[in-house]
């Protein structure tokens, strides 16, 4: 059977936005034509508030918080509620302050169940905000060098990973997006697709992708309508 798994931020939506209106017609009829999974770094409800309640509850399960949290429509399956530890937030607030970087916005430090999200910028950041973190990050690789210098302290508790424009995911050892995989292939005849935007090694949906029979990186969610199109007229 082939099953479908997508990333939200950056893959079925432009990053913290709701979803275009022409592709969630889309993708409402493809959801009920297929088997599709969510794996994401937010939360039900911000999920949701991209989406949209039919299209999340079309989904045959969504992981949210990196997997953290396993959701079947309204119903919550289960939840992991890992702490970070103090040491780990009092660094990061190090890294924040130490950051050249001159627009910081509040929100930093976002705990999530099961998880932790670090954004220099701050969640409260406008758009042209954002975009103006996004070219600094490009030219300087700062989440990179962060994400190394926070592993290089906690590598024996926790996994650091590149999340959507602006932020970095943090999760216990093993609790990152790849725990979904197993849920998913249930059948020795599935076929997994995964669709992301982070598919490259540091990037929080490479260890899931890896594992899965096809994989697509994209840099946007019209990428992913494009190649969606593709497949379904391939299928047909």
């Amino acid at each position: 059977m082939k099953k479908f798994i997508f990333d939200v931020d950056g893959t079925l939506t432009p990053s913290r936005q709701r979803m275009d209106k022409e592709f969630s017609y889309f993708f409402e009829a493809f959801c009920r034509d297929n088997p599709v999974y969510l794996v994401t770094g937010s939360d039900k409800q911000k999920t949701v508030e991209q989406l949209g309640e039919q299209i999340y509850n079309l989904t045959q399960l969504s992981f949210n918080c990196a997997g953290n949290e396993l959701w079947c429509g309204t119903d919550l399956l289960y939840r992991n509620d890992w702490v970070p530890p103090i040491e780990l937030i009092s660094y990061l607030e190090t890294e924040l302050s130490n950051s050249q970087f001159h627009t910081k916005t509040g929100k930093h430090i976002e705990v999530r169940n099961g998880m932790l999200n670090f954004s220099i910028i701050g969640r409260n950041c406008t758009l042209d905000q954002r975009y103006s973190y996004v070219e600094w990050d490009k030219r300087t690789s700062e989440r990179h060098i962060v994400a190394a210098r926070v592993r290089s302290l906690f590598d024996a508790d926790i996994d650091v990973y590149i999340g959507g424009e602006t932020g970095l995911d943090i999760f216990k050892k093993n609790h990152g997006k790849s725990q979904s995989i197993p849920q998913i292939r249930t059948n020795e005849d599935d076929v997994i697709y995964y669709f992301g935007d982070q598919i490259f090694p540091g990037g929080n949906d490479y260890d899931a992708a890896v594992l899965c029979d096809h994989y697509h990186h994209v840099e946007s969610w019209s990428e992913t309508y494009d190649k969606l199109l593709l497949i379904q007229e391939l299928m047909t």
